[in-house]
């Protein structure tokens, strides 16, 4: 099989696999990932991650010109913009995810981290998520704020793997959509743990953060 044709099959797995787990729903979310030569595939726009089919996902060339596949995601200008700002990625993954929607509704921790470190695993796992303002589905003005996002944070030595547009939902990225589906998880769940919560959690200390840095490697 090729590497072409293993990606097809994965895309379709985990996209099937957040469905039936309630972490996306109906047409809402995407998933891509970058080819060896460049290129990307990607879900076809308003296609339900459910009930995907490997030959209809949208071929990318390099260049950004559709060469096969039904009509790409909206969301495909974001997604490259992210694979050009962060070059370890090789998967993205844009989810609708319902706690994490109704964080940004009810208010976020603050716009720098949508939330606190109140669990090692999220640290680990998700890091510090930034929150995007509110533009439209599809805006290609939140392609150029991710891509600023990413590389502000990279330049401060504390790289991202996330970032959360307000009111649609988080863009996720990391080496393979397995792990992709994992920081989602991990960010979705801890939204759920800290809306949840009453009174709020206290986050993390720093000597507790810093023993996660030295053990683990994290990035907070």
């Amino acid at each position: 099989m090729s590497e072409e044709a293993r990606q097809r099959e994965e895309i379709c797995r985990v996209g099937h696999s957040l469905y039936e787990r309630g972490y996306v729903h109906a047409s809402a979310g995407n998933i891509s990932v970058r080819l060896d030569d460049g290129g990307l595939l990607i879900t076809p726009t308003d296609a339900c991650l459910g009930t995907l089919d490997p030959a209809r996902l949208a071929h990318v060339d390099a260049s950004g010109r559709q060469t096969g596949g039904d009509r790409a995601s909206k969301t495909l200008a974001l997604h490259r913009r992210i694979y050009a700002s962060a070059p370890d990625a090789r998967c993205v993954i844009h989810s609708h995810s319902t706690h994490l929607v109704a964080l940004t509704l009810q208010g976020v921790w603050s716009s720098d981290d949508i939330l606190p470190p109140i669990t090692p695993y999220f640290v680990m796992k998700a890091g510090h998520v930034p929150l995007i303002p509110y533009h439209r589905p599809g805006d290609p003005q939140v392609a150029e704020l991710v891509a600023q996002r990413i590389q502000a944070m990279a330049a401060s030595g504390t790289p991202i793997r996330a970032v959360m547009l307000e009111r649609l939902g988080p863009n996720v990225w990391h080496r393979s959509p397995a792990e992709a589906s994992a920081v989602l998880e991990e960010l979705e769940e801890t939204a759920r743990l800290w809306l949840l919560c009453r009174p709020r959690p206290a986050p993390l200390d720093e000597a507790q953060i810093d023993a996660l840095r030295r053990s683990f490697g994290a990035c907070w």
